[in-house]
């Protein structure tokens, strides 16, 4: 008999306290006309906001080490966290924290997802240049709407990312300023602060992402990356202009996955059968079905990993809300089959993904560890 998962999944909170609510009530509070419907998070008015989005600081991870971050632990007293959205990956949770939308209407539904109509995937990290972004991502980002509302719009981060597929799908609007360091962060955000009376500046570092797939989350190399990303945000903090606000969040958590738990799917044919193409990643699956295998794949998958994933076909995946409500035109981007580990298990395939495959940290599925991040706040005198 199959069993199922003995906790729940942390189903994202869309519409009342996610990554898309942060950003759009941010954009809300820099905007006198906007209806205060759209500050669903209640911020305080100001004239300038700055968001540093630090990949991979999931809430438990901050909460955890007070130690390595004495500032940002000083600001999470105060504060609960949000959650990210599924999957708690960087493609989608940028995609939510930049237009302002949950997964399901922006459409970047994971790290790899099928090309509707064509037998390939796209990784949304690499992109693929012949898939057109603006057509992949068709809503108004939340920089966009901010232009259009007269407060200018910036973004932070390190210059191999300007023109990118990923940014062009979610940051196009944005008046995008490079920064290969954490000093040229803090100062090209404060600059870009300071220069306009009105102004959403958006800073994003991603190396202790980085440090955590490769080292771990319990490792000194992270503990040590973490009193760096805590100093960041306390320079952020002291070079904020009067009455400016600085938001500290997170696209994801992360969890450390032992050889022991990782399942490979490449030497498991009950799990490859029936499969086209094998998309997510190991902490969320998209399984896409041979033409009539999907309900094979479903109570394969199902059978094989029993407690140890949640396992949903398309259409309960959507029911259940995982994705947010989804736009009719995105719903083919999911698989027909999706699968999130539920405990410390990574859903590997070696050989496919060798690289992915090898990384200590993961992230992706519906985990406390992996959905909860930090929605910090800090309103300079």
């Amino acid at each position: 008999m199959t069993l199922e998962p003995r906790h729940s999944p942390i189903v994202p909170s869309y519409g009342v306290a996610t990554l898309a609510d942060l950003s759009s009530s941010i954009l809300a509070s820099l905007d006198p006309g906007s209806p205060e419907s759209q500050n669903v998070l209640g911020l305080t008015p100001t004239q300038r906001a700055c968001l540093l989005i630090v990949d991979g600081l999931g809430w438990e991870l901050l909460r955890a080490h007070p130690a390595a971050a004495p500032f940002l632990s000083e600001l999470a007293r105060n504060s609960k966290p949000i959650t990210a959205g599924f999957p708690s990956t960087t493609v989608t949770s940028l995609g939510s924290i930049c237009t302002g939308q949950p997964p399901g209407q922006h459409g970047l539904l994971g790290y790899q997802v099928i090309i509707p109509g064509e037998n390939r995937l796209l990784n949304g990290l690499r992109w693929d240049s012949r898939v057109d972004p603006l057509r992949w991502q068709p809503l108004p980002t939340i920089y966009e709407r901010a232009t259009e509302a007269g407060i200018a719009a910036v973004h932070v981060a390190q210059g191999s990312f300007r023109g990118t597929g990923l940014t062009v799908a979610i940051m196009r609007g944005a008046d995008f300023r490079p920064a290969g360091s954490m000093g040229a962060l803090a100062a090209q955000a404060a600059t870009a602060l300071y220069e306009n009376g009105r102004a959403y500046v958006s800073v994003y570092h991603g190396d202790l992402d980085g440090t955590g797939h490769v080292f771990g989350v319990a490792s000194d190399a992270w503990y040590n990356h973490l009193a760096h990303v805590d100093k960041l945000a306390e320079q952020l903090a002291s070079s904020l202009p009067s009455g400016a606000c600085l938001y500290v969040t997170a696209d994801h958590g992360m969890v450390d996955i032992g050889p022991e738990d990782k399942i490979d799917i490449d030497a498991m044919p009950e799990l490859r059968a029936g499969l086209a193409l094998l998309g997510g990643e190991p902490r969320a699956r998209h399984l896409y079905a041979r033409p009539g295998a999907a309900p094979e794949v479903l109570a394969a998958w199902r059978e094989v990993l029993g407690e140890r994933a949640w396992v949903l076909s398309r259409e309960e995946a959507i029911k259940e809300g995982w994705f947010g409500p989804v736009d009719e035109r995105m719903a083919a981007r999911i698989g027909d089959v999706v699968a999130a580990p539920a405990g410390s298990v990574a859903l590997v395939a070696t050989k496919a993904e060798p690289r992915e495959s090898a990384l200590l940290g993961m992230h992706g599925s519906l985990t406390a560890a992996e959905q909860f991040v930090p929605a910090l706040m800090f309103r300079a005198a």
